[in-house]
């Protein structure tokens, strides 16, 4: 309807603007999740989410969104710290890396916690796997594996950005690649609620190693967070492994629908089961043996540095007293020797 000459907010909303509702349609589908569905309950209506090839998108778009933030907590805060700090090239770069994984970490471990509280997931571990497959999603719990999908995504190309030096690079390959793989198995396979407490599981203990290394670059004394951040990490690798056996290895052989429904996303089938455990396994193994090797060069380095300064007292030289005929000087006096003074006695008269 026009009046005046203006075109009313209402008509712009009717089919006659097809661009408008084109572009809304394409906005949606990079911002919001997508694949929802609506259900009836005695809560009233329920919406879930299951997973599909747009979910691209909208990784795609969480993507740029990502490398946006990490130039921004760059930009305002660490560089800010390191112009204090004037740290050297290589402890710069590593300063970086723990101060950018510190704050997603943070993030990250809060967030997983918040959606494991709500969804009772930690009061009743037994959710974990029963009324598998789980390919019905909540909001928060969809789109907090979409976020982590593009942030782990957007770490490739800031190694570029962020000018990672060449031995660098195949080390945090490693643990992003690791992070890639194991979130989009727990993703495709329906096995997000495990897939959540393992990742809080990881992200707690990582948050305490990356606090523990910006410490130690402002302070070299603070090493006692390493100490903390050891037996957390030793914790985590144990409580994964007992949970992967309790919810895969023994909760899912329990199931009633056994086989494989790709359209159900029903994967419990003993082959996939086995495949999962074995890689979950083999990761969790290297981990600890990359910490063991660690902390062995650790302890030799530590006994190398205390024989080195035993060595260095025991073969500091004596100071030699300089002595004549009567005694011996000491601080510029000429003290006696054997309690016998230096003097030359008077001869009293007769």
């Amino acid at each position: 309807m026009v009046h005046g000459g203006a075109v009313s907010p209402s008509t712009l909303l009717k089919p006659s603007c097809p661009h408008l509702r084109a572009t809304a349609k394409t906005a949606i589908l990079f911002i919001q999740p997508q694949y929802n569905i609506t259900t009836l309950s005695l809560e009233g209506e329920v919406t879930t989410y299951h997973y599909g090839w747009k979910d691209c998108a909208t990784i795609l778009f969480y993507f740029f969104i990502a490398i946006i933030l990490h130039a921004v907590v760059q930009e305002y805060l660490l560089d800010k710290v390191n112009r204090r700090l004037h740290l050297s090239k290589s402890k710069n770069t590593k300063f970086n890396e723990s101060g950018q994984l510190g704050v997603f970490h943070l993030v990250s471990s809060v967030w997983s916690f918040y959606i494991l509280i709500t969804e009772g997931y930690l009061l009743h571990p037994s959710s974990l796997w029963e009324n598998y497959p789980h390919s019905h999603l909540r909001f928060q719990v969809k789109f907090f594996y979409l976020t982590q999908l593009a942030y782990w995504l957007h770490a490739l190309p800031e190694l570029y950005f962020q000018k990672v030096r060449k031995e660098e690079i195949p080390r945090q390959l490693q643990y992003i690649c690791l992070y890639l793989l194991h979130i989009s198995v727990a993703y495709l396979l329906n096995l997000s609620r495990v897939g959540l407490v393992l990742l809080f599981l990881q992200y707690v203990s990582e948050l305490g190693f990356h606090i523990a290394r910006l410490l130690y670059f402002t302070d070299e004394n603070h090493q006692k967070m390493f100490d903390l951040w050891a037996v957390s990490f030793v914790f985590t690798r144990m409580a994964t492994l007992t949970l992967m056996f309790l919810a895969v290895g023994f909760g899912l052989a329990r199931c009633e629908n056994q086989g494989l429904d790709i359209e159900m996303g029903n994967f419990n089938t003993v082959l996939i089961r086995m495949t999962v455990l074995l890689v979950v396994c083999l990761t969790q193994s290297w981990l600890l043996w990359k910490f063991i090797r660690f902390q062995l060069r650790r302890w030799r380095e530590f006994r190398h540095e205390q024989a080195v300064r035993k060595k260095a007292t025991a073969k500091q030289p004596v100071r030699q007293l300089k002595r004549d005929t009567f005694g011996y000087h000491e601080n510029g006096v000429l003290k006696a020797e054997n309690g016998v003074s230096p003097r030359t006695k008077k001869l009293k008269s007769p």
